[in-house]
């Protein structure tokens, strides 16, 4: 993870106190993640995710904390944030913009079964209905834009038959950007990182039962296909080989396609939108692990297995059988 800015108990008490969430009686680093410095704040009301934003201008977070905000009122399992007096949801700690969101409960499942991926599939396309009267608007910062900026700046890192790899995936994704099929792709807010370490799941009742997505700071107007592709190719793989799990991914798009049906033209491009999950996580390990960035905790994440995933899905491009 990245814990790039020391957060002072101080510091942290007095932003509480401000808003109206008690006084300070545990502050512990959060060690995962690689874009923000996060912190797990209790007070005697309740614990807290306290977020300091190391990359993102205090200008693009309205959005995100607005999704959120607007997720949580439509029921969704979401982190709720904590607005000041003046309804503002963006503080300022340590000299950069800020946010303090509600802790889900729960834990991660790192080793997830069908049954998880049905959850998981399930809750996402409630997601994306109840984000489809979600009045703002922001690009998805690590779309097709950043992809076409990123890819020559890791190219002099990386061997030649890595680099054209990079170059004809990107040339793919604008064909089908530019494509009548690709424009007509359904679209809306997306969370775009909703990898098994985003999602909650609680076992009190005697069985797993999800109970939160976070992590909303790669969020974006974009294809909601984009986002199933990113859970497909994350919750539905072999780590070891980046192969797509049938028995995994089957009921995952299942139980998805029960709460949203999923559009004859999105069913046709799935394919296209798993190798452009692919390279989108691809591109960004390669930028953190080439181009790091201080911070006292921060373990950049093999770019490796990414391209693994890139090139099973071109090799076995996969249509689901429903």
């Amino acid at each position: 993870m990245a814990v790039y800015t020391e957060v002072s108990p101080s510091d942290a008490d007095a932003l509480l106190r401000r808003l109206g969430l008690g006084a300070l009686t545990d502050l512990r680093g959060i060690r995962s993640g690689i874009e923000n410095t996060n912190d797990y704040a209790t007070t005697a009301q309740g614990q807290w995710v306290l977020t300091l934003f190391e990359r993102l201008p205090r200008e693009q977070l309205p959005y995100y904390l607005e999704l959120m905000r607007h997720l949580a009122h439509r029921g969704i399992p979401v982190p709720a944030p904590q607005a000041d007096d003046q309804g503002l949801l963006v503080h300022t700690l340590s000299g950069k913009p800020a946010a303090v969101v509600t802790r889900l409960p729960g834990s991660h499942r790192l080793a997830p079964g069908a049954r998880h991926a049905e959850q998981v599939g399930a809750m996402l396309a409630r997601m994306h209905r109840a984000g489809a009267d979600f009045p703002q608007q922001q690009p998805h910062l690590r779309g097709l834009a950043w992809w076409e900026a990123t890819v020559p700046v890791v190219l002099p890192h990386v061997p030649a038959a890595t680099a054209e790899l990079l170059q004809s995936e990107l040339r793919f994704q604008e064909e089908l950007a530019a494509s009548a099929a690709g424009a007509a792709l359904p679209r809306g807010p997306i969370h775009a990182d909703l990898f098994r370490d985003n999602v909650m799941f609680d076992e009190t009742a005697g069985e797993d039962r999800l109970c939160g997505f976070f992590d909303f700071y790669f969020a974006g107007t974009d294809t909601l296909l984009f986002d199933v592709a990113v859970c497909l190719n994350d919750w539905c793989i072999d780590h070891a080989t980046g192969h797509l799990v049938e028995d995994l991914a089957v009921p995952f798009l299942a139980a998805y396609q029960g709460e949203r049906l999923l559009t004859p033209v999105e069913l046709r491009l799935l394919p296209a939108l798993l190798r452009a999950a692919a390279l989108r996580f691809w591109l960004s390990r390669l930028w953190d692990w080439f181009l790091p960035r201080d911070a006292a905790l921060l373990q950049p994440k093999d770019p490796a297995h990414f391209e693994r995933v890139l090139r099973d899905r071109i090799d076995n491009p996969w249509h689901p059988p429903l």
